[in-house]
């Protein structure tokens, strides 16, 4: 009975759980449905009022801008700005704007928008009102694009806006002498409005729309819309009294716009006077002259925007020129622009890597680029052209430099320690002790500035600002250097400035500086490589004609002492160890007085303007030098592999000759090293010399060409020749191979004008022409290599190549054009001298040639036939003409040859000789023949000896009845070269020898014990009457008959000689 019981109170509770369940499910679908209609409700509320709000906007607010009671407008715009949207309401909000605009026009307070505020009702709330139109207009302006049409009208719209509202300027409602006493709150209101946006971002929007209206090639904003914006960048800056945080943030985002400057000197000049009224760059150079300003500032823009903010400066300074820039140029300008510079610098790197962009300005950047500045820097490039225009440089450099050069002359060259006693020989040492004492004395009472001096101080930061300007903008080099060249006497009073630093140009002074200095970061230091640098491009760019003939204003004196200064210095500092010898090829000051150097040297090299000795340096003990060299010593390394003139020319040929033989024992080449030492055998026909040595040569490895060659040569009977143990057979070998080769009528050479020779352009008719170039470079390199001379001379462009000096950046094609064709010289020379309109001459980047008949055109820039030759490109189109002609027709035969050279002649040894020298060490040397050392290394056979009757004969009348030139042809008659060797006729190889003859070459069978004591008697087999002296130049030997009288002697000497001179490259 009770389970019943309960089982009917369990089902009981259970019914009674569910109900009270569902009742309150029930309860939340009711609370749910509620809730839903609640929002829809208030949802189709909302949309009713947006909509009522919106058309009572639409039909209040129409697009003829019918003017309405202003509170009624306001009451109107507050409910718009409630349920504002974006996009919804961007045209209903420029209406607002364009109505907002006209009501100003209007003097009545109940008509004019202004006229709100003073209601004392809605004043406050007019305030925060204006501030939340304004900065929606902000909001709109970020997201328009200057390019379209739509957008811009836009872009006016919303900024004339900003201006009408932030100044009380065009409120008609004040302009009444009853509103007047209003102006000054007004003004207050405005610049309250003005702090709103300001704090709220207003001068980055700025900023966004100058860079997407300037930030291309192509300009979009006009002079409205880019005054507007300079005119709102002003007010919060005027507003705050120049404060310098204003400052700071006009410089960091209107300031660093690119090219901002520039637009608005072409776009809106008005807005440049405003900011020259307003001393805008005094400004904003005090303010960069804090050091913790300029770290905020270059921080926030870092690398690239930084570039900018210095562009817009140059340009402001160079506006300002007669004005500000005359007060503020030393110190402040000059070292916030040195450390603009420099900052930017910190993000140039050398070369390129996965971490860095190329930048148009600055070379190799860490940094991206916007692209928008990207578009911009053909703006900013001339800008910053700004910095070496004649005007900023006369202001900043030019003006203080002539000050203080007046009166100061250059060094004269027997002002120099190296010339002191040069010239002016004097009778006896006692008159030349005196005359250079008074010349020391006279030295010494000049007066000569300090380096630490306030003047020289002055000098040096500006000469930095322009080497910082050098290692910062890389891609701007040439035209700076151009600029600082080109400005009336800036580089020469610059050289003046320094010739007063001290004797010989300070040089103790800056030598001891930089033994003080050893990193050679010392602003001194960057004015002598601002100089140098200069100085380089200046000689480089400078014809024969300006150099030799007008010297202005650099004298051929000025060149003397200059090189002199260099020479001296560079020797005493590598000596020294003052630079880090091992570093060297990294160190800027080094690189750059060693490039001038060098560029002076070959100058002098190619046309000489030193006197003789000049480059010599006679402090220089050659014999110790030596012995440091042998010694491995770094500082002798460095000093005859960067300047191997200072030491005389013979001293490193006999260096380069013990090169070779170093080389021979190393590679077993030598008798003392190997007793068998490596030989190759060839087999020549005396019909095909060339092929056949081509054919079993050309595969020859370097080494084994090196190594002794042996020749056989066969006759036209197919009959071995025999030959004379005396290495004259290769000689002879040699010599035919070379006399063929660079035959003209060949095709693989062509001579110039002066009989020099070069590689022809045309040699591709040749089969394998080029593989002909390696072999005659090999062959051409063995008799260098053996120290046989051989009578070719070659133009000195071409042997420039094989030097290697093409390959230098600053190498000049126009320099050595005359050793090619002295007429396309002067005529070039006449394009650049030009004084009318080059364009009139009818020249374009072209050339045209005659290649068997048919004319073919070369275009020296692509697309050079359309491309006009004038003013401004005629300096280019000169070298790129000369550039043409002497590498690019050429350049394949050019390398074949210097790869042939080279592989037998290691190239470190070429660099001991400069280009006359490398001619000389093929050819011989350029001097008179030195009879009595030709007779001292003279070998006799066939019975003669020195005594002998005929040979004093022989000697005689070499010494006194033959000219120069006669001897030089006798020279050549019997070795085929008419130069002696470089380092006498000790080295001459095979040696001088004279043999007694009795018959003809034809019947000549050699010595025999009969001949040879016939001719050591001078007993007479027959009468020589009839005999010429005859020669062997393949073994270096004179056959002379046993003649009976001198003055026949005399008589078929001079006719051998004059008739067989062997072969004439003419």
């Amino acid at each position: 009975m009770f389970n019943k019981t309960e089982c009917t109170k369990g089902s009981f509770l259970e019914q009674t759980k569910a109900a009270r369940e569902e009742r309150a499910l029930e309860k939340k679908k009711e609370t749910a449905v509620k809730l839903i209609q609640a929002c829809v409700r208030g949802w189709l509320a909302r949309i009713n009022f947006t909509r009522k709000i919106l058309e009572d906007f639409d039909a209040l607010i129409t697009e003829d801008c019918e003017l309405k009671p202003a509170l009624q407008v306001y009451h109107h715009a507050c409910r718009l700005l409630l349920v504002w949207r974006q996009e919804r309401d961007k045209e209903r909000f420029s209406r607002l704007c364009r109505y907002l605009v006209v009501t100003l026009e209007s003097e009545s307070p109940k008509i004019s928008y202004v006229g709100v505020s003073l209601s004392k009702d809605h004043a406050v709330t007019w305030i925060s009102h204006m501030k939340d139109i304004l900065w929606k207009c902000c909001i709109y302006l970020e997201n328009l694009k200057p390019e379209f049409t739509n957008d811009m009208k836009m872009i006016l719209l919303y900024l004339h806006t900003l201006v009408s509202y932030t100044s009380t300027g065009t409120w008609a409602i004040l302009k009444s002498k009853s509103m007047e006493m209003l102006k000054p709150g007004m003004n207050q209101l405005c610049a309250n409005i003005m702090g709103h946006l300001f704090h709220r971002g207003f001068y980055l929007m700025l900023q966004g729309l100058l860079l997407r209206g300037l930030g291309r090639v192509k300009v979009v904003l006009k002079h409205a819309s880019l005054s507007a914006v300079i005119t709102l960048a002003l007010r919060p800056l005027v507003s705050a009294g120049f404060s310098e945080k204003l400052m700071t943030m006009f410089l960091i985002h209107i300031l660093s716009v690119p090219a901002v400057v520039q637009h608005l000197n072409v776009l809106a000049p008005e807005c440049i006077s405003v900011l020259v009224s307003h001393s805008l760059l005094s400004k904003s150079l005090e303010l960069l002259s804090s050091e913790q300003s300029m770290r905020i500032v270059f921080n926030t823009l870092e690398g690239n925007y930084a570039l900018c903010l210095l562009a817009n400066l140059v340009q402001m300074a160079y506006i300002e020129n007669d004005g500000v820039l005359k007060e503020v140029y030393f110190p402040t300008f000059t070292i916030i622009v040195t450390r603009l510079l420099e900052s930017c610098q910190h993000y140039v790197v050398s070369k390129q890597s996965n971490l860095t962009h190329w930048h148009p300005v600055l070379g190799w950047f860490a940094q991206p680029m916007d692209p928008n500045l990207h578009s911009a820097m053909v703006h900013v490039k001339l800008q910053l052209h700004l910095l070496w225009h004649a005007q900023i440089v006369a202001t900043l450099l030019g003006n203080t430099l002539s000050e203080l050069v007046e009166g100061v002359e250059s060094p004269s060259v027997a002002d120099s320690p190296a010339h002191q006693g040069t010239f002016a020989p004097l009778a006896t040492s006692i008159f030349r002790r005196a005359l250079e004492s008074r010349v020391n004395k006279v030295n010494t009472q000049k007066y000569h500035r300090f380096l630490g001096s306030p003047e020289v101080r002055k000098i040096v930061l500006l000469c930095s600002l322009y080497q910082t300007a050098l290692n910062t903008l890389t891609q701007l080099r040439l035209d700076i250097l151009t600029g600082l060249c080109y400005q009336d006497r800036v580089l020469y009073d610059l050289w003046l400035f320094l010739c007063s630093l001290g004797p010989n140009c300070g040089l103790k002074a800056f030598l001891d500086h930089l033994s003080n200095y050893t990193k050679c970061t010392a602003p001194e230091f960057q004015m002598l490589q601002l100089f140098a640098d200069c100085m380089t491009h200046n000689v480089t760019i400078l014809d024969d004609m300006e150099m030799y003939e007008q010297q202005n204003p650099f004298k051929l004196t000025d060149f003397v002492s200059m090189s002199n200064f260099l020479n001296l210095f560079l020797y005493r500092a590598v000596l020294g160890n003052l630079f880090d010898l091992k570093s060297i090829q990294s160190n800027t000051l080094f690189q750059s007085l060693h490039t001038l150097l060098m560029v002076l040297y070959r100058r002098d090299c190619r046309r000489s303007y030193a006197p003789a000795g000049h480059w010599l340096i006679k402090e220089v003990r050659v014999s110790a030098f030596m012995a440091d060299l042998d010694k491995g010593k770094r500082a002798a390394q460095v000093l005859l592999q960067r300047m191997p003139h200072i030491i005389p020319h013979e001293e490193r040929v006999q260096l380069f000759r013990k090169y070779v033989v170093n080389e021979k024992t190393v590679l077993g080449l030598t008798e003392s090293a190997c007793a068998s030492p490596q030989s190759t055998l060839i087999t020549v026909h005396r019909n095909r010399i060339v092929e056949d040595g081509y054919r079993q040569l050309a595969l020859l490895p370097p080494q084994g060409l090196k190594g002794v060659i042996r020749v056989r040569f066969i006759n036209e009977q197919g009959l071995d020749e025999a030959g004379i143990d005396q290495d004259g057979v290769f000689k002879e070998f040699l010599e035919e191979t070379i006399k063929r080769v660079f035959d003209p009528a060949l095709n693989l050479f062509k001579a110039t004008s002066e009989e020099r020779l070069y590689p022809s352009p045309t040699s591709y008719m040749q089969d394998s022409h080029l593989q002909l170039f390696e072999f005659v470079g090999r062959m051409l390199g063995k008799a260098v290599y053996e120290g046989i001379v051989v009578d070719v001379p070659f133009a000195s462009f071409f042997l420039s190549q094989v030097l290697g000096q093409t390959h230098q950046a600053l190498y000049s094609s126009m320099d050595e054009l005359p050793s090619l064709d002295r007429d396309l010289y002067r005529s070039l020379t006449y394009v650049k001298h030009h004084e009318g309109d080059v364009q009139e001459l009818d020249l374009t980047f072209s050339v045209d040639e005659d290649c068997l008949g048919k004319l073919i055109t070369h275009e020296l820039v692509p697309g050079g036939k359309a491309v006009p030759v004038t003013n401004e490109n005629k300096i280019n189109y000169i070298h790129l003409m000369a550039h043409f002609r002497m590498h690019t027709q050429i350049k394949d035969q050019t390398a074949a040859f210097i790869r042939g050279f080279r592989s037998i002649i290691n190239p470190d040894w070429l660099s001991l000789f400069s280009t006359p020298e490398l001619q000389r060490l093929i050819s011989g040397d350029n001097v008179p023949l030195d009879l009595r050392d030709l007779r001292k290394h003279t070998q006799y056979y066939g019975g003669f000896h020195d005594s002998h009757r005929v040979v004093g004969w022989l000697w005689d009348i070499l010494d006194r009845d033959f000219t120069e030139e006669e001897r030089a042809m006798f020279l050549k008659f019997v070795t085929s070269c008419s130069k002696p060797p470089l380092l006498g006729f000790a080295h001459l190889e095979p040696p001088f020898s004279i043999r007694c003859v009795e018959v003809g070459d034809d019947e000549d069978t050699g010595d025999t014990i009969g001949s040879v004591i016939r001719g050591f008697f001078t007993i007479r087999k027959k009468d020589p009457l009839n005999r010429l002296p005859t020669s062997s130049t393949c073994f270096n030997l004179l056959k002379l008959p046993n003649y009976q009288k001198k003055s026949t002697l005399r008589e078929k000497l001079r006719y051998a000689v004059s008739s067989n001179t062997g072969f004439e490259l003419s």
